[in-house]
């Protein structure tokens, strides 16, 4: 299992690794700070580089749900690596920062929505939820300006661990209808906005303050079916 240095700290954007396996499906490590793509939010890219200053692209980051090992899937033709190679992950900050306001974001709007999610997509400048809303007409600017004021409000978000049996007890918390947080692994992750704005389970990279995440709109709310209610949602500013 590849130890997952990014659940601690997301503002992580270089470190040091050893290759524990590589093929060609990809390179594991013993730990990351890749992002492996789940929960709606992509896999991270970026590079590591080698002692001799080689740079391998990595393309996207997936995980093996058998073993729990990341898959750093690398660009066509970069050079090979073997096991007990020592490397440097550099992280594409740029985008990951990106996503880390975007999912942050949409935690924003399940504070402002009421309703069960029954699916959603984090994306660099658009984002979604899909809300369990029949019979249910959303505002917009109503949801744009409660948005806005919720970044405004700059309240710090942190996460914390509970176990799997406090997470039995409190299963009010999982707003994801389809997806159920991941457990077995004996504790499970929350992400908590201060003030009482949200709480709910998430092992996704999050903003430490709202104020981070920037200006939002709201664009298209659409049907989805008699129960879906689609909320895309923009940076207001590039």
């Amino acid at each position: 299992m590849t130890e997952e240095l990014f659940r601690e700290d997301a503002y992580m954007k270089t470190c040091d690794a050893t290759v524990v396996g590589a093929d060609a499906q990809g390179i594991i490590l013993d730990w990351t700070i890749f992002y492996p793509m789940g929960g709606g939010q992509p896999g991270d890219t970026g590079a590591l580089i080698t002692q001799d200053g080689q740079r391998i692209e990595i393309t996207n980051t997936v995980k093996d749900k058998e073993s729990g090992s990341h898959i750093h899937v690398t660009a066509e033709g970069a050079p090979s690596l073997n096991a007990g190679d020592v490397i440097t992950c550099e992280i594409d900050w740029d985008r990951r920062y990106k996503m880390m306001r975007m999912h942050s974001a949409l935690h924003l709007l399940c504070a402002c929505i009421e309703g069960g999610v029954t699916g959603g997509q984090i994306g660099e400048e658009k984002s979604r939820l899909d809300f369990d809303l029949p019979d249910t007409n959303l505002d917009k600017e109503a949801i744009s300006a409660k948005l806005n004021s919720l970044v405004e409000g700059a309240h710090p978000m942190s996460h914390r661990w509970i176990t799997d049996a406090e997470m039995s007890e409190n299963e009010d918390m999982v707003r994801t209808m389809s997806v159920k947080p991941p457990m077995g692994a004996g504790k499970v992750r929350l992400i908590e906005i201060s003030d009482g704005v949200d709480l709910q389970p998430c092992g996704g990279t999050h903003v430490a303050n709202t104020s981070e995440i920037g200006a939002l709109r709201v664009g298209k709310i659409e049907n989805k079916g008699k129960h879906n209610r689609r909320v895309n949602i923009h940076f207001a500013t590039p």
